[in-house]
């Protein structure tokens, strides 16, 4: 793993990494380098046949043996060489040994000291704390060109050093072992502030252009107003009729290139997936970051829906993600005894207090080769991540992003969580898996997006100052030339049970898409060049598209209700300008919502249910709804653009839409009884 890091560091810190650097290559000369995998990785044929396979297991249980009953270690040495990792990495997923108690019995056996968990040497620096955690080894210079090392030992680390201890006899009395969870949260404590400062400005120094941060959203907006209002003003005073045609047929072609890019979404069929893959010693370790603020009810039923995963727990890192002052958040964090593969990462006050950020802090936390994010209401199926797992491997080197599905069960609570169901069932079960197959760019959900680690690395991780960073994670990431691929596996998700929690919700996604086409339309010619033609127009037509109809969207009904209070709706026309404006506004407004109405149907029939007639002629009125929070997200944009209003969760019943649990590939499967208390 530090091999590739290293590079990978490099290009996603604006801090030095020389201290990191030489931190990594003094533990590389002590016990080589980790690879991509983790340390949970099959042991190397050639490390294998050096030993005889008793010798081996001999050297692995010695440590335990009196400590743990015989029966209960032949079955964790059976588990270890089936999941393809080590005995005591078993013994302390299985809870059969704590993580302290299992170093100190390892320390035992190899002849060495425990370190004080309080961790004296450790620098306040977040490239040298990142190459600790990475590496698991705290390098401390003596001065004498022989270094110290404590080191958080598991696995295939264990063998390694072993050997070392065998090649050097001195060497014992330079090594100190602390447990993995000890030396995590030490670093927590300790670089809180280093990597929240290293997170904030991580993008927007390595390119600022990318980064929402260096936007002037006031200027821009009233730029482009002067820009276009002033030509237009004068083109509709001096002949307002071609003025309004200029401007019906402007926006008209927009609107309805965005409706045909739905409608091809409903016919397009998606294809066969690869099956979830069974074989657990070939499953790489995955990390799970789960961003919580304010959500100290959700805590219970999220740790239980994440420990229904069907992934080994010895190969799964779920990191809970928390402010540093939510203390009633941390407080039902720990009232719970969470799994030994859960962990708290604490996020320090520094820089906005978005969702981005936290991420971006707690990425150097996690130890996965993939990397995926959930919110505190998902509930994701259970086969999730081996789905993931067979896609990226099915997708090759290229795909950089697996997106899963997202739908709302709880579609039965209200009007408004039953049209946001819907909407849902067009956008991720008709939109985005055509979009996955042609090879656009995508703007990815803000849960249940699975990366590889390296390329988020690469990419430079997530913008804290965009409110939609997934939308533009998605977008860098096409940039970039990574594939997203879009599977069947469904995650379920709560859904905005009044109006006024749905509004602000909305304005915030609104406030970001208009961030995010802002940011990466400052310089159009980069972005054909990054994006070719095909994709630069899909990216315009899922951005401005949704946000110019939302925008005008009253306008156009506005002119109809006016012709038809005036008694001229449907009249013959005298000049051609007037039958072409009436013929845009009325062909863009009955396709806009039959193009809804078709995606929502096709949506939810995927998923084998019907949409109430309700549901259906009550769009108009939603996307009045849809207009308020996009004027709104306008004066947001304008008056405080790194806002993140915070979507309210636990208000719902969970399960209202009931047949919406069904995947969209697969029967409904069982959800865990502890979610749903």
């Amino acid at each position: 793993m530090v091999g590739d890091a290293g590079a990978a560091r490099k290009g996603r810190s604006h801090v030095s990494y020389d201290a990191g650097e030489d931190h990594r290559d003094l533990g590389r000369d002590l016990l080589h380098a980790r690879d991509d995998g983790a340390a949970s990785a099959p042991l190397p044929a050639s490390i294998a046949s050096a030993l005889p396979v008793s010798a081996l297991l001999a050297s692995e249980l010695r440590p335990y043996r009196d400590h743990v009953d015989a029966d209960e270690l032949r079955a964790a040495a059976a588990r270890a060489r089936l999941v393809g990792v080590g005995v005591d990495e078993v013994l302390v997923a299985s809870g059969v040994l704590d993580d302290q108690t299992a170093t100190r019995l390892l320390a035992r056996d190899l002849g060495l000291a425990v370190a004080a968990p309080n961790l004296a040497n450790l620098p306040n620096d977040a490239a040298v704390a990142e190459a600790v955690l990475r590496t698991g080894t705290l390098v401390i210079g003596t001065g004498s060109g022989r270094p110290r090392f404590v080191m958080a030992a598991r696995g295939r680390i264990v063998l390694r050093l072993r050997r070392a201890l065998k090649r050097d006899a001195g060497l014992a009395s330079r090594v100190e072992l602390i447990s993995p969870a000890a030396l995590a949260r030490r670093v927590g404590a300790v670089c809180a502030s280093s990597f929240a400062a290293a997170a904030t400005g991580r993008l927007v120094l390595a390119d600022p252009l990318k980064s929402a941060s260096t936007l002037r959203p006031g200027r821009i907006v009233g730029l482009a107003a002067a820009a276009i209002g002033l030509p237009l003003a004068l083109l509709l005073a001096l002949a307002p009729e071609m003025g309004l045609l200029a401007v019906q047929a402007a926006l008209s072609l927009v609107f309805l290139a965005w409706i045909a890019l739905r409608f091809a979404g409903c016919i397009f069929v998606p294809p066969e997936e690869p099956l979830p893959l069974l074989d657990a010693r070939s499953l790489p370790v995955y990390s799970l970051l789960v961003p919580l603020y304010d959500e100290a009810a959700s805590v219970p039923w999220l740790v239980a829906a994440l420990s229904a995963l069907d992934y080994p727990p010895e190969k799964l890192d779920i990191k809970l993600v928390v402010e540093a002052d939510d203390h009633a958040t941390r407080a039902a964090i720990t009232a719970l005894e969470l799994p030994p593969h859960m962990a708290e990462v604490v996020v320090a006050p520094v820089g906005p207090r978005t969702k981005p950020k936290a991420l971006e802090a707690a990425l150097p936390f996690v130890r996965g080769s993939i990397v995926a994010i959930y919110d505190a209401e998902d509930l994701p199926e259970p086969d999730q991540l081996r789905r993931v797992v067979a896609a990226f491997r099915a997708g090759g080197p290229k795909v950089g992003c697996v997106q899963a599905r997202l739908c709302i069960d709880n579609g039965g609570d209200s009007w408004i969580s039953a049209q946001f169901a819907a909407e849902y069932a067009g956008q991720f079960d008709v939109l985005l898996p055509a979009l996955s197959a042609l090879g656009l760019p995508i703007p990815l959900g803000g849960t249940s997006n699975h990366f590889r680690r390296r390329v988020l690395d690469q990419v430079g991780g997530w913008d804290p100052y965009n409110v939609t960073e997934d939308a533009d994670l998605g977008i860098r990431l096409a940039r970039a030339g990574w594939q997203t691929r879009v599977i069947s596996s469904t995650t379920f998700e709560e859904a905005p049970v009044t109006r006024r929690a749905w509004i602000g919700q909305r304005t915030r996604w609104l406030k970001g898409w208009a961030q995010t086409l802002l940011v990466h339309g400052r310089r159009p010619r980069a972005l054909v060049r990054d994006l070719g033609p095909a994709g630069t127009i899909a990216l315009i037509l899922l951005t401005a598209g949704p946000y110019a109809a939302a925008l005008v969207h009253p306008l156009c009904l506005a002119f109809l209700v006016a012709d038809i209070v005036r008694g001229v709706a449907g009249l013959p026309c005298t000049r051609m300008a007037e039958v072409v404006t009436s013929a845009l506004t009325y062909a863009t407004l009955v396709t806009g919502y039959a193009g809804a109405a078709a995606t929502m149907t096709v949506g939810l029939g995927r998923r084998g249910i019907r949409p109430g007639w309700w549901t259906v002629a009550s769009i108009p009125f939603y996307w009045l709804l849809l207009s308020v929070a996009a004027w709104r997200a306008v004066i947001e944009l304008i008056r405080r653009p790194y806002h993140w209003q915070k979507t309210e969760h636990g208000a719902a019943r969970r399960g209202g839409g009931g047949g919406l649990r069904s995947s969209a590939s697969a029967p409904p499967r069982p959800r865990p009884e502890g979610a749903w208390s």
